[in-house]
């Protein structure tokens, strides 16, 4: 059952939800064909819709027009009292004031009900990354010259040379890496694209997989990445990838495909401290998410600060005697 659902007690009657079915398919459908945003936001906003629709249908809610400011705080106070993380909840209201803004602009609904409840505040998590010393083994193999270890050993040089989500690698086809593989275009969230720079050590993994790639994909396949039988590679086989190689090579941490990520932003932002860059490279829309993503330790900073800033530095007072 879904965060928000609660059974039915006594002897009160669920309302049919029937007609709240039917709006949200009408809303996933202009999601999906006329906003074309990506199959993993869509999927992700239907399980947060369809758990609202079941404590409508709990709380005798039967169509929009009876869902008002109240209802959407009670069922935010739903989430909290199940123990939902304040995260949860402002992605679940999320979802609903997506929801609620397509349905006032295209299905006549009189106000966005929504929009003036929000989520408790989260407490400001850091990113868990690897330490280079920890890493650079784990990279370096060794790896056997299979075509599964070399396809491997690609994703990984990938995530952490060029910084891709997980959606962006297993996305990626054929024509989005570039003639000498120095390039790769990846589609981000809201389907944004951006160009991104790949690294001698990537280029060259790279090269190597795409050399054995033909003895499981066909001509046809455009995927980059793929599996034994051919196909796109599929999420939880790149997760469960790491997690063997993690182990083999005897890596002291969980290794997962966003903790490269956050390896690859905390490292470079370490070395050249230009946040707006990394923000680019992140393909992050608001430049306090990536200060937020990429934990960058304040003695670093501070001492860029101190080296760059014509201004900072300070000038120290003579020892002794006068002042001339």
């Amino acid at each position: 059952m879904e965060a928000g659902a609660t059974p039915a007690s006594g002897n009160v009657a669920a309302a049919d939800t029937t007609v709240l079915d039917a709006e949200l398919q009408a809303f996933l459908d202009w999601m999906t064909h006329e906003r074309r945003l990506s199959p993993n936001t869509v999927a992700g906003r239907r399980r947060d819709l369809e758990g609202f629709i079941h404590w409508c249908g709990e709380t005798r809610i039967g169509a929009l027009s009876k869902i008002d400011l109240h209802a959407v705080r009670a069922y935010a106070a739903r989430l909290r009292r199940l123990g939902r993380d304040a995260r949860t909840i402002e992605r679940h209201l999320s979802s609903l004031r997506a929801w609620f803004r397509y349905a006032v602009e295209q299905r006549g609904m009189a106000n966005n009900p929504a929009l003036e409840v929000q989520a408790p505040k989260p407490p400001q998590r850091l990113p868990k990354t690897l330490a280079r010393d920890q890493l650079m083994p784990f990279l370096d193999g060794p790896w056997a010259d299979t075509p599964a270890d070399q396809r491997d050993r690609a994703m990984v040089e990938l995530f952490y040379s060029s910084g891709l989500r997980l959606a962006e690698l297993i996305g990626l086809d054929l024509p989005d890496l570039s003639s000498d593989l120095g390039e790769v275009r990846v589609t981000g969230k809201g389907s944004r694209t951006r160009i991104l720079p790949v690294g001698a050590q990537a280029r060259a993994a790279l090269q190597s997989w795409l050399m054995l790639r033909s003895q499981w994909a066909s001509a046809r396949e455009p995927a980059v990445f793929v599996g034994q039988r051919g196909a796109r590679i599929g999420r939880s086989t790149v997760a469960q990838r790491l997690h063997h190689h993690a182990l083999r090579l005897g890596l002291d941490a969980r290794l997962h495909p966003h903790r490269l990520r956050h390896s690859f932003a905390t490292h470079l932002l370490e070395e050249s401290a230009d946040l707006r860059a990394v923000q680019e490279l992140l393909g992050h829309a608001n430049l306090a998410t990536t200060q937020i993503y990429t934990h960058v330790d304040f003695k670093r900073l501070a001492q860029v600060y101190d080296q760059a800033h014509p201004r900072a530095k300070r000038t120290r007072k003579p020892t002794s005697g006068p002042p001339n």
